[in-house]
């Protein structure tokens, strides 16, 4: 190591006792990590890429330091997904450092890498009181059990008024207008319960029938629109 000539001509000055770093919780445990390793945890990020053209969604699963289970979810970017693709296979093996030195192709999931490693290193995950944390899968459980993330879509114009395309329930068929043209309701087709009939041997008419719901007062209304085309 080298000093400068205005460092090498100071006198020491002895340090009173070092107070270590401040401990945090990892996994049920207070600890005060010294090393990558230490770090345990699930954990979530958003990030977003330059033009903010589409986000990223990261969740991992971390255990002493390691990436074992990785869950990217992403809308609004069709390379995107593509990049989520590739980074789902990169990430998992490698250590938190490793992962955010990775060409992960993306620059959303990148950000999204970055502010995982900032919750987990500060002690904020969704672990962190949780004794020997969540199991391998815990981030799969995030899906449901049709393994569909949750994707909300809806669109409006101060002339035609709102549309919504796709909510928590499924994608929204029909929607339900009052007297007022307000909407009431709608119809929707849950596609992950869809698909799941018709991999157990339903004709894809009966089961998509199966996964037809309403919500709201969708019976009450006195027209229905398709909100994609009308």
């Amino acid at each position: 190591m080298q000093y400068s000539s205005e460092i090498q001509s100071m006198c020491p000055v002895q340090r009173g006792d070092l107070h270590p770093s401040a401990p945090i919780p990892v996994e049920g445990r207070m600890i005060r990590p010294t090393d990558v390793i230490a770090i345990s945890g699930l954990s979530h990020g958003v990030g977003t890429c330059a033009p903010q053209q589409g986000a990223a969604k990261l969740t991992l699963n971390i255990k002493k330091g390691i990436i074992e289970e990785a869950l990217i979810e992403t809308i609004g970017c069709s390379g995107m997904t593509h990049s989520a693709s590739m980074a789902a296979e990169i990430l998992t093996g490698k250590t938190m450092l490793e992962a955010l030195n990775t060409d992960l192709v993306c620059d959303a999931i990148n950000v999204a890498m970055r502010e995982i490693f900032l919750q987990l290193v500060y002690g904020r995950s969704q672990s962190a009181f949780s004794e020997d944390g969540l199991e391998i899968g815990a981030a799969l459980e995030d899906l449901g059990k049709t393994q569909r993330s949750q994707v909300g879509t809806s669109y409006a114009t101060s002339a035609k008024g709102v549309r919504y395309m796709e909510l928590a329930e499924g994608y929204v068929t029909k929607l339900a207008l009052d007297d007022n043209n307000e909407v009431i309701g709608y119809q929707y087709l849950n596609l992950g319960k869809m698909m799941a009939s018709v991999e157990k041997g339903m004709s894809a008419e009966e089961a998509m029938s199966d996964a037809t719901g309403v919500y709201g007062r969708f019976n009450e209304a006195v027209t229905t629109i398709n909100p994609r085309n009308a």
